[in-house]
């Protein structure tokens, strides 16, 4: 897979030319079951049969395929499966297949019901997968446009040089400024990017910055968000030949600003 393309070219799609062939949806399974995490925490993955269970969503068009994956309840849960599922959405991009990640707009209680939930699991979220329709529908067309779906924050509002609030240019990045790029370029709910990563001599590290309803206390949604932009981070360096190690270790405990610590990585 080249990363850094299908990183390039992706956009969530909605409406649908027709859904995806078997041949194309047991490829899409066969990578899923292998995309592993920093975390090192299982995934478990299925493309449940849609008429038998009732599967849909108010905002696709086209087709009536989803993949969807299962996990436990457990301390990183959130980062790893969106840092494994994002390598899914990326991988199907590759071969032509179109995604879109959906937590809210499905019915759930059926999704569950079909991914066989047992206690203490979670199926955070799934993905339809069909060809993308040449024209997207009036209603994907509000939906992007009330949420700036095709914009992004810049580079010096993501980015930070060392442990500060001084915002790093894409010069001063130097060799992962490509890699930066590719981070900034995440996708995320409702296009929060909430993101923010200190840009050190000899590592990277990320944070949160949390936006209010995502948090219940027990669940954080932009925790998901935050594993896109680490999988994001680790795809494009490791394309680029450069050497990174995954690590948590946080450099600045008592950070005033708010910013919750994710994880980093090394550097050399």
């Amino acid at each position: 897979m080249d990363a850094l393309d299908a990183i390039r070219k992706r956009r969530s799609v909605r409406t649908f030319e027709s859904p995806v062939t078997a041949e194309d949806a047991q490829m899409i399974l066969d990578y899923a079951e292998n995309a592993d995490n920093p975390y090192n925490i299982p995934i478990s993955w299925s493309i449940p049969d849609s008429t038998k269970f009732g599967l849909s969503s108010p905002v696709i068009v086209g087709t009536d395929t989803f993949i969807a994956g299962k996990m436990k309840r457990t301390e990183h849960a959130e980062e790893a499966f969106g840092f494994s599922f994002e390598k899914v959405v990326l991988f199907a991009e590759s071969i032509g297949v179109g995604t879109t990640w959906i937590a809210g707009t499905m019915n759930r209680n059926a999704f569950e019901s079909a991914v066989g939930l047992g206690e203490g699991e979670v199926m955070p979220c799934v993905s339809p997968l069909g060809y993308p329709a040449k024209k997207m529908s009036v209603r994907e067309a509000v939906m992007r446009k009330g949420i700036g779906a095709d914009s992004r924050l810049d580079f010096g509002d993501l980015f930070f040089d060392g442990e500060t609030d001084k915002p790093l240019s894409k010069e001063a990045a130097g060799k992962l400024a490509e890699v930066l790029e590719a981070v900034r370029l995440a996708p995320s709910a409702v296009n929060k990017q909430p993101w923010r990563v200190a840009v050190c001599e000899d590592a990277v590290h990320f944070y949160e910055k949390q936006s209010r309803g995502y948090d219940d206390g027990i669940w954080d949604l932009q925790k998901i968000d935050m594993g896109i932009a680490l999988c994001h981070f680790e795809l494009a360096a490791a394309q680029l030949g450069i050497d990174v190690k995954f690590m948590i270790k946080n450099p600045c405990p008592d950070r005033a600003d708010g910013l919750k610590y994710i994880a980093s990585y090394s550097v050399k």
